[in-house]
């Protein structure tokens, strides 16, 4: 990023002065949650707009994103807000496999975490029965209220001639009942399609509707509870 659009935080308030001091910025902490080879690291650059994240997995099978990865971009007069422009900064937190370590999250999202994005295949639905208990082991009974699921591999659903509507009434009753509860809703994505042109912009959307709808507040991930791996 350009040092001319560094920002820091004024107490719990993430909109922050742009040092030209012409128009404010918003930075939003996005964490991604979801199993092996669920698409975190390409939904993560879809977010960014770029290819930051290493995707795919290494010769052996094992995920190629072995610890927290942070990575940021701003995004100049993203949005209008109180009649002016306003940048949006965000700050895209990629993980192991399952369960990061609180502690690692919490040293990279002091502030807390704005947004979570739970990420799933559409094509393997069981994997969703522990992720609802993993992301309220982080951030406890609010966990809801922050996060949006995002369901990669969706053109396994055109294959099998079905709606995304349909397909969440047939679904497991694991994911059914957690894309219920998320407040941000659900997003299908398919992997066929350039995901950085044609979903990058309606998925930073849907963070930042979800993240004004929380009137930009942020979970604190609760380091005291003991996990086990």
């Amino acid at each position: 990023m350009d040092p001319s659009t560094e920002q820091s935080y004024h107490g719990n308030n993430p909109f922050s002065i742009i040092s030209n001091g012409e128009r404010k910025a918003l930075t939003l902490n996005v964490l991604l949650l979801g199993d092996r080879q669920s698409g975190r690291s390409s939904v993560g650059n879809a977010l960014i707009g770029g290819q930051g994240f290493q995707t795919g997995t290494c010769s052996s099978g094992v995920s190629t994103t072995t610890e927290c990865q942070l990575l940021r971009r701003n995004f100049p007069r993203y949005f209008r807000r109180q009649g002016a422009e306003s940048d949006l900064t965000l700050r895209v937190i990629d993980t192991p496999p399952l369960l990061p370590r609180p502690q690692s999250v919490r040293e990279l999202c002091p502030e807390g975490v704005h947004v979570v994005v739970l990420v799933l295949r559409a094509d393997l639905p069981y994997l969703s029965a522990h992720l609802e208990q993993h992301v309220k082991t982080l951030f406890g009974p609010e966990w809801c209220h922050h996060t949006l699921l995002v369901l990669t591999h969706a053109d396994h659903l055109k294959e099998a001639e079905l709606q995304p509507s349909v397909y969440l009434t047939q679904t497991t009753d694991s994911l059914r009942a957690l894309a219920k509860k998320v407040v941000g809703g659900v997003s299908f994505l398919d992997n066929n399609c350039d995901w950085l042109s044609i979903r990058g912009r309606p998925l930073r959307d849907r963070v930042l509707r979800l993240s004004a709808r929380n009137h930009h507040t942020a979970l604190t991930v609760r380091t005291e509870v003991s996990l086990r791996l």
